[in-house]
């Protein structure tokens, strides 16, 4: 009995709802307007009157546990149950039906089936995959609905698109999560036997014979040896044939399957095809064996077929392969060294064999000679030396033979190493100056004075002409930058022009540079050093030999004059005389036998004066010099500038020496290139960086002035014409211990 609807009476079934929102009911499907909303609940998500609240997803007993979705706990978990279905044969004889075994799993993620039938063999029938993955409806009249976890159970029945399939049994797994939520597992059933397929097996076991067949186990072999191989080099000798000739191979045995892989050794230019493999890996018989008829090497041989095999037929097979072709092929012991294998009637001989193989032969069969096969490679053909064009006369002769030698020309390819090597370096300059003068009979030309630069980075020569006042010649450059051709050869020849190199550059030499010869008379102290640290390249700077050439050329009767000339120079008799009386007792006794870059070897390493060294405090005061005279007081901003850089090390207060010297450059800092080297060199660490403190502390002539030395830095340049002014001054004031010189001649 309801209550009268009077005021009180009635409750708003509203109140405390927070959703409000409606269901999507209709939509439209190819153009028609459909409802879809039959299962869907009402406003704020209550279901309707009368609605169907069938879960259409299986439903699982509420445990302990996370709250998360079938599709996450479910993940990768399926069931897996043994089932079987009958299924009819009509028209044909001896089988009315026959019964097929399957699995089915079921998908807990998503209750999706799965149905597969195993592979047999010579099922007669597809086999695999019956029913893809999906959800599968159950039958009508309930075919709105899906199947679900609730259908499935041991000896229970489910219908998948009209085939009936019996549950037989289910493994551990399924079992024990039907029991967790509360399904009785019922007992496996066993499933009923094919008839056919029992007939089938007593057909095929009435063929077995009563001895096993011959069992050849490869396994152990292929796991023992594979990857394992044997490398023999042979050779096939073909000259005894029109156009033959002797070919080099390599013979690759694999011991995991006693297979043989030949593969030639082609030289460049040798007019065959690309493909080098000249027997593909297989088997090498012995013996030529001749091509076979189909079915004349078969694995098993039948010797009669009785009946018709759906009337109780069998066939026999040979057990004793009577009439079998019996093939030896190669094995290992029957490679060795020396011996000849026959590849298809050509006879390889095998010369040589690696360390493995070797060792290989070693542990099995106990061979110690592995000693290689000595053959005559007969006429070899002479290597064709490429004759070059002459030069045609357009660019140089290195570009003409480029053009040559390609389709598309290229520029030809500079000595990039080299140029590594020998390219300036801080105060390494790699570059070697020589005083020259030019050999002529006019005096106003005799008079002048050339410097000589040779570049080791690329064999390039330049001369440059110190201006002199009042002499009546400008001075400049006298000779750009450039390889320099050797006199005395052919402008239009096929071969390569000589050009002057590092072996023409001593001093006493005479080199012909665009018709002017010009003498090679001195050095600065920066070539002699670099010659003298080098004495591989350049001869006449080695001083041991120089001393063997003067051992050679000093017989016992001149050793008493050479003395005699040294002692004219020496007033005190104090076994030392100057560079001159040195030179020019030299050159009264043995003439040009010695000339002047030798002499001044044996001087240099007989002398009593040792260069001077600056410290880091003369280098200081000099860059501080620069600094000041041209103002330079940026240091704070040079010092933010070089925290700023990429390289700086804030723990080490460091920066890479390519980083400072690209800050300073960008400063405008007034010191010259030689300069700058020399103080990033006396500021770098053991890293390899520059210390920012010290380098901050020489710029700062501010607060950190220098004490400049009593004896001034030379701040010449090496590329200075007057360098040489202090090299010769240096040179001619070099006093020379010709007494230590003597002992060491009389001590040999």
């Amino acid at each position: 009995m309801s209550l009268p609807f009077l005021p009180g009476n009635s409750f708003d079934r509203k109140i405390g709802q927070t959703k409000h929102h409606l269901s999507h009911h209709f939509d439209k499907y190819n153009g028609v307007n459909m409802m879809v909303g039959e299962k869907k609940p009402g406003v704020g998500g209550e279901p309707l009157r009368g609605q169907d609240l069938r879960s259409l997803n299986s439903v699982y007993p509420r445990g302990e546990g996370s709250d998360k979705p079938a599709w996450v706990a479910f993940d990768k978990q399926v069931l897996c149950f043994d089932a079987y279905f009958q299924e009819s044969v009509v028209e044909r004889h001896g089988e009315q039906f026959r019964i097929r075994y399957v699995k089915i799993f079921f998908y807990l993620e998503d209750d999706t089936i799965q149905v597969t039938e195993p592979r047999t063999k010579n099922a007669g029938y597809n086999q695999g995959t019956i029913i893809n993955r999906h959800r599968i409806p159950r039958p009508a009249p309930y075919d709105d609905t899906f199947y679900t976890i609730e259908d499935f159970n041991v000896q229970k029945e489910v219908t998948f698109y009209g085939k009936k399939f019996k549950i037989t049994n289910c493994d551990s797994f399924t079992a024990n999560f039907l029991t967790k939520i509360g399904v009785r597992v019922s007992d496996p059933v066993e499933a009923p036997t094919d008839p056919y397929k029992g007939l089938r097996e007593v057909q095929d076991g009435s063929q077995n014979p009563l001895r096993p067949y011959e069992r050849v186990d490869t396994l152990k072999q292929f796991l023992d040896h594979d990857r394992q191989v044997l490398r023999f080099t042979c050779i096939w000798d073909d000259r005894d044939t029109k156009f033959g000739e002797l070919r080099r191979f390599r013979l690759h045995y694999y011991l995991a399957d006693d297979t043989i892989e030949i593969i030639e050794i082609r030289p460049p230019n040798s007019g065959r095809d690309s493909t080098a493999t000249f027997l593909s890996r297989q088997k090498l018989p012995m013996e030529i064996v001749q091509m076979g008829k189909p079915g004349d090497k078969p694995t098993r041989t039948v010797l009669n077929v009785i009946g018709n095999f759906f009337d109780g037929g069998r066939y026999i097979l040979d057990n004793l392969k009577t009439g079998a072709m019996n093939i030896s092929y190669y094995k290992d012991s029957d490679l060795m060294i020396g011996r000849v294998v026959n590849v298809f009637g050509r006879k390889i001989l095998l010369t040589d064999s690696d360390e493995f193989t070797k060792e290989f032969y070693r542990n099995k069969y106990g061979i110690d000679n592995f000693a290689s096969v000595q053959y005559d490679s007969g006429n070899a053909m002479r290597k064709i030396e490429r004759m070059n064009p002459p030069y045609n006369g357009f660019g140089s002769e290195e570009d003409s033979l480029a053009s040559c030698q390609k389709m598309l020309p290229e520029p030809p390819r500079k000595d990039f190493v080299k140029w590594m090597a020998y390219d300036r370096n801080g105060l390494e300059s790699n570059t070697l100056r020589f005083l020259a003068r030019i050999l002529t009979k006019d005096p106003i030309q005799a008079d002048r004075r050339f410097i000589i630069s040779y570049f080791l980075s690329d064999d390039s020569v330049m001369v440059h002409e110190p201006p002199v006042r009042n002499s009546g010649i400008g001075g400049g450059r006298f000779l750009e930058r450039g390889r320099v051709k050797k006199p005395g050869q052919p402008p239009y020849s096929t071969k390569l022009p000589e050009y002057y190199n590092y072996k023409d550059m001593f001093v006493g030499n005479v080199l012909q540079l665009n018709n002017f010869h010009f003498v090679l008379y001195d050095a600065d102290e920066y070539c002699y050093k670099f010659m003298e640290k080098n004495p591989n390249m350049f001869q006449y700077s080695n001083l041991t030999n120089a001393l063997r050439k003067f051992r050679s050329l000093n017989k016992s009767e001149l050793v008493a004059e050479l003395e005699a000339n040294f002692k004219k120079n020496d007033n005190f008799n104090s076994g030392v005389i100057g560079f001159t009386g040195f030179f020019s007792a030299l050159k009264n006794v043995f003439g040009d036998q010695l000339n002047e870059q030798e002499i001044v070897t044996l001087a240099r390493a007989f002398s009593l004066e040792t260069k001077k060294e600056y410290d880091f405090q003369s280098i200081s005061a000099v860059v501080q010099e620069h600094l000041r005279k041209n103002n330079f007081e940026l240091f704070s901003r040079l010092r933010e500038s070089l925290q700023e850089a990429d390289s700086f090390n804030p723990e080490e207060q460091s920066l890479s020496l390519n980083d400072t010297r690209s800050v300073l450059k960008g400063f405008r800092i007034p010191l010259p290139d030689y300069l700058l080297d020399m103080l990033l060199q006396y500021t770098r660490l053991e890293s390899g960086n520059t210390c920012l403190r010290n380098l901050m502390t020489t710029l700062n002539w501010k607060e950190n002035p220098v004490v400049p030395p009593k004896e001034p830095l030379d701040s010449l340049r090496a590329d200075d014409s007057k360098i040489f002014e202090v090299s010769t001054l240096e040179r001619q004031q070099l006093r020379v211990n010709y007494s230590a010189l003597i002992s060491e001649l009389n001590a040999n």
